[in-house]
């Protein structure tokens, strides 16, 4: 298969095209990923997550250019809000990285649709395309919404929090269970007034809590703390490597959860759309039942068929 042996080199029309394989063809992917899936868990993931307009994708394009310089070869996953037009993914995220877009790093961004958490369905092949193409690491930029941080940490080998002084939540943020997935927390924006402020709260609020975890302060625009954070991202991925295989099991499992719970939600909704369902419908909608039992009988005819 040609796809396979170029995805192999490298090439970039190919990561392209198998990424969009995964996305959008869902007997393909299946193909797709038996071919890849032997060579798969080897790269480490580095997720960075952190409130909206905390300049992540700022300090991504600045970073990956350091950690090219550091020997590694990264790519990027920017995991974009879809579309309500089109279902595809807002390509702002590449705007902001045309830097190191334009030193060879490969950055794509995916589509939410809607997934829980907002974690594409997708994301985790998409990782093992990238994988097969030789990088290492994976960055994955989360949209920083609810539930997405904490999940992005079920993916990720390093997670990064982002934090800029200009949201004005930041604290109740750090206070929603952000401390506990965290190996780096980053003060961002710190040429801003606030900065100072809000790393010293962080500091307080995180870095009591482990030795092992690093605050850092961040400015893309005069790129105070970028090469240090870069060199602890290396740092962090050579400690990490030793217990990847370990995490990969970890991973599978709630992989395959996953993919077990999504198929039979995929089956009940396409069951519920039969007689049956509008039967009893029709019954709780003229009151002569009740949603409870209505639903009763419409999971027991599910379960006997």
């Amino acid at each position: 298969m040609e796809l396979i042996s170029d995805l192999k080199k490298g090439k970039r029309q190919a990561i392209a095209k198998a990424i969009s394989i995964i996305e959008n063809d869902k007997n393909e992917s299946k193909k797709l990923i038996k071919k890849i899936f032997k060579e798969s868990g080897n790269s480490i993931i580095i997720g960075i997550t952190g409130p909206a307009g905390a300049g992540k994708s700022s300090l991504i394009n600045k970073t990956v250019l350091e950690l090219k310089k550091l020997g590694v070869s990264p790519s990027v996953l920017a995991i974009d809000p879809t579309s309500h037009v089109s279902g595809g993914a807002i390509l702002g995220d590449r705007v902001r990285m045309i830097e190191s877009t334009d030193s060879g790093t490969y950055i794509r961004s995916i589509a939410s649709r809607g997934a829980s958490g907002a974690i594409s369905r997708s994301i985790r092949n998409s990782i093992r395309v990238l994988e097969y193409a030789g990088f290492n690491p994976i960055i994955i930029e989360s949209i920083g919404a609810g539930q997405t941080e904490i999940e992005i940490s079920n993916i990720a080998d390093i997670t990064v929090v982002v934090f800029n002084p200009n949201t004005g939540d930041s604290i109740q943020t750090i206070k929603a269970g952000l401390t506990e997935i965290g190996d780096i927390y980053i003060v961002n924006k710190s040429d801003l007034d606030g900065a100072s402020q809000l790393y010293d709260a962080v500091q307080d609020y995180i870095g009591t809590t482990s030795d092992k975890i690093t605050v850092l302060k961040t400015s893309t625009k005069t790129n105070e703390g970028i090469s240090k954070f870069a060199k602890k991202l290396k740092e962090l991925m050579k400690e990490k490597q030793k217990t990847k295989k370990e995490k990969e099991i970890q991973r599978l499992e709630f992989e395959l959860k996953d993919i077990v719970l999504n198929n039979i939600k995929e089956k009940i909704d396409s069951m519920l759309d039969n007689e049956i369902h509008d039967k009893y419908l029709k019954l709780i909608q003229s009151k002569k039942m009740t949603t409870l039992d209505a639903a009763d009988k419409i999971a027991k005819s599910i379960i006997k068929d």
